[in-house]
């Protein structure tokens, strides 16, 4: 039987990202700007991110936001080694900054607990208001997204996204960022009624495929090209467009579809210069946030450029809802996932 793709958790949960947002907007600020205030105060030398899968790709986000707006060095420290090498870090005069949906993987409730040891200052970003890893840290934001059925997380993801801007905005003090993330509500339903059909036709008869960002948009090619991966089953690897001329693009040949997203900062050139070597090799270019003649160029919203890649990823769940629906699958339940992954 036919999935009707409005019909799906996925869809219903992806288009509630505004509201979510919203939420945290109206519900977020006095813990955002205690949180603002201590980060003032402590000056942490530097940043680690923990999280594991779609989290991850928001830390990857927050990394470049992170250190574009404050110059402190962000790394993503692995949990496991917390967790299975048992390696005592130096995370003394830090901020531990760590993301997840559930608060309940083992291995990031170890991070957490031996981060505070250390002498970091733990904030969790969680969805789970009462999960065991709020009941560790030194602060805890909740994302606001309410219950998420499908196994794909969506509004979590943006939410983790807005979070980290509504922190780093308060911490500086930034009235400019302040202004972006109030016009995110707005912009992101704008993003979910944008057309991406004509993606789901250069796509529907693939196999393999690209996934390209850079800088902010990163952690979005990262997001997108997982969510291929889960909900469409699709072989898709991302890569920042610095990277992909170093080896990987000779896999790009012929009919092979490659989705740019961009956002209109500091790489724009850079991206642009990518999707006019791109198209001389006649690969099938599919792009947002920037327009070839050679590509199927998909629309989306401007905005402030920290705000435009969460824009792409809002207007791309819709279309991958869609696809994996075309593609006979069901994106609420992918074979073989989980809502919640319990790693040690």
């Amino acid at each position: 039987m036919t999935i009707d793709p409005s019909s799906t958790h996925m869809f219903s949960e992806a288009a509630e990202a505004a509201s979510a947002v919203q939420r945290q907007l109206d519900l977020n600020a006095e813990t955002a700007a205690r949180i603002g205030r201590k980060l003032r105060e402590i000056k942490p030398r530097f940043i680690t991110t923990v999280a594991r899968g779609s989290s991850d790709h928001a830390a990857c986000y927050a990394k470049y936001l992170l250190e574009t707006h404050t110059g402190l060095i962000t790394s993503s420290s692995g949990p496991s080694v917390i967790s299975v090498y048992h390696t005592e870090l130096q995370l003394a005069d830090s901020l531990c900054l760590l993301i997840s949906q559930s608060g309940a993987s083992p291995d990031l409730l170890a991070m957490a607990e031996a981060a505070r040891k250390a002498g970091a200052y733990v904030v969790a970003l969680v969805n789970v208001a009462d999960s065991p890893l709020a009941s560790l840290a030194n602060e805890v934001v909740e994302l606001r997204a309410g219950p998420e059925a499908s196994v794909a997380a969506t509004k979590s993801f943006i939410a983790s996204l807005t979070a980290v801007i509504q922190i780093v905005s308060h911490w500086l003090s930034d009235d400019k960022l302040a202004a972006a993330l109030e016009q995110a509500p707005e912009l992101l339903q704008k993003a979910w009624d944008c057309d991406w059909s004509s993606a789901v036709e250069a796509i529907a008869g693939t196999r393999d495929m690209f996934v390209l960002g850079r800088g902010l948009g990163l952690g979005i090619a990262y997001e997108a090209a997982l969510k291929f991966k889960e909900v469409c089953g699709l072989h898709a690897e991302a890569f920042s467009s610095a990277e992909v001329l170093h080896g990987p693009v000779t896999i790009a040949r012929g009919d092979f579809p490659v989705l740019v997203l961009a956002q209109n900062d500091a790489c724009f050139q850079g991206i642009s210069d990518l999707v006019d070597n791109l198209a001389q090799r006649d690969v099938r270019l599919i792009t947002a946030g920037i327009h070839h003649d050679r590509a199927t160029n998909l629309p989306s919203p401007e905005g402030h450029p920290v705000i435009e890649p969460i824009l792409r990823i809002q207007s791309f769940y819709r279309m991958a809802n869609a696809l994996s629906v075309r593609l006979g699958m069901n994106p609420d339940s992918p074979p073989y996932l989980n809502k919640v992954t319990s790693t040690l």
